[in-house]
């Protein structure tokens, strides 16, 4: 298998003379198998000889003493590439490449062999164990939520860490306080709120189960909000066609963003629900398509539109990677698999910007709003628009009427009495 990725003999013959050569030659095969592109695993072939090198230097003689030399070639792997000023991402790349080539290997050959848990433990399990179980089985929290309670739980673990405080009884409201007034400082409204929120659901959990000696819950401010205080952050229909227009689908990556992009657009779907989409949601005999799970708990049918019918089977046809993965938008590099709801919003995100539209945080949901916009001005009703997009209360969609400009001219131009 490695003829597939060198074309001269005699650099063949030199993979296969190392000490490592048997190994490399059959993760050469593990590689292909897996539709890794050439150019990731000319890095690895190349991580791999210079890997071989180096424990050959240091005489290692068993496949079973390689993981020890790990972190020796890393740090001499970083010393000698790491000379030059670079970026974040440079960094991170010296770190996190070589690693993953290695430890690939090294799963192959050596039974057993785990290697590094790329994923970092869930925080606080020390100070507080039992709370991710507390969140997913008797709150029954789903996993976009208990991932949200990570975010703000691995910051609240940071500061403890910071304050040196390695035992939860010894916290007081002036400490949570103090977290709180530094943690929020430029987090908008709505942040503040869920990151409260989130501790005071941890302070409650600790003094249920013994750790706090009192309910600190209640020394968690709560912060003042107001329904139906902003606008939606929609764009115009115009600048929506605009962003549309801008993509370049000559390419995969144009092709499946486009299609993504069309079913914010077309539908309001939220990033979750186009991520969550499976091949065996679109029914071609009947133009349709099912979108399952939805925020709200519910299911929705739509009629497939032919303007998104027709992106998508460009997609399908010309630019989805062939693969067991049964999601409908798939990553375009190795190792396939479903792109992840906030991939779409920040893909969503690039298009907005290239395209020079301005908008305050934009994303997946600025189409999601401009779909509803577009809605309220054909004069559709508030409690169709709220089924057709998903909404769980009526209230969700009221945020709208404030934005319905029709509705708000004629209003002001009519007689005041019929106001009355």
């Amino acid at each position: 298998m490695l003829e597939h990725y060198f074309n001269r003999p005699a650099t063949v013959d030199r993979l296969r003379a190392l000490w490592l050569g048997p190994a490399i030659a059959r993760y050469a095969e593990w590689l292909s198998d897996r539709q890794v592109s050439r150019a990731s695993s000319l890095f690895k072939f190349q991580t791999l000889v210079l890997f071989d090198r180096f424990v050959t230097a240091r005489r290692v003689g068993a496949l079973e003493e390689l993981p020890a030399q790990i972190e020796p070639f890393i740090e001499e792997w970083r010393r000698t590439r790491g000379r030059r000023p670079h970026s974040a991402a440079y960094a991170r790349s010296l770190r996190t490449g070589p690693r993953t080539a290695i430890e690939e290997l090294l799963r192959l050959v050596i039974p057993g062999f785990v290697g590094t848990k790329h994923r970092q433990p869930w925080p606080l399990q020390d100070l507080a164990p039992g709370f991710l179980d507390h969140l997913r089985d008797e709150r029954g929290l789903r996993r976009d939520t208990i991932v949200r309670y990570e975010h703000h739980l691995r910051v609240f673990e940071r500061f403890l860490r910071s304050a040196a405080i390695t035992d939860l009884s010894t916290l007081t409201p002036a400490l949570i306080n103090r977290f709180l007034v530094d943690s929020t400082a430029r987090l908008q409204p709505g942040s503040r709120q869920s990151r409260g929120g989130v501790l005071r659901v941890l302070l409650r959990y600790l003094h249920r189960q013994g750790f706090l000696p009192s309910d600190l819950s209640r020394s968690v401010p709560r912060g003042r909000t107001y329904k139906q205080a902003a606008i939606p952050r929609a764009i115009p229909w115009s600048d929506v066609e605009r962003v549309l227009a801008s993509v370049d689908r000559r390419s995969a990556c144009g092709k499946r963003d486009y299609a993504v992009l069309m079913l914010f657009a077309t539908y309001g779907l939220r990033a979750q629900e186009v991520a969550a989409l499976e091949l065996s949601a679109i029914d071609w005999r009947l133009s349709r398509f099912h979108v399952l799970s939805r925020k709200a708990g519910n299911s929705t049918t739509y009629p497939l539109a032919a303007s998104v019918g027709e992106a998508i089977i460009d997609y399908l046809q010309n630019a989805r990677p062939q693969c067991a993965d049964r999601h409908l938008f798939i990553s375009l590099s190795a190792p396939f698999r479903g792109v992840g709801h906030w991939a779409m919003s920040t893909r969503a995100s690039v298009h907005l910007r290239r395209a020079g539209i301005r908008v305050r945080r934009p994303g997946s949901h600025t189409f999601r709003h401009s779909c509803v916009q577009r809605l309220v001005d054909a004069d559709v009703p508030f409690k169709q628009i709220g089924d057709y997009v998903g909404h769980r209360s009526d209230a969700a969609t009221q945020v709208y009427a404030k934005v319905a400009i029709n509705k708000l001219r004629a209003l002001t131009l009519g007689d005041a009495e019929d106001v009355l």
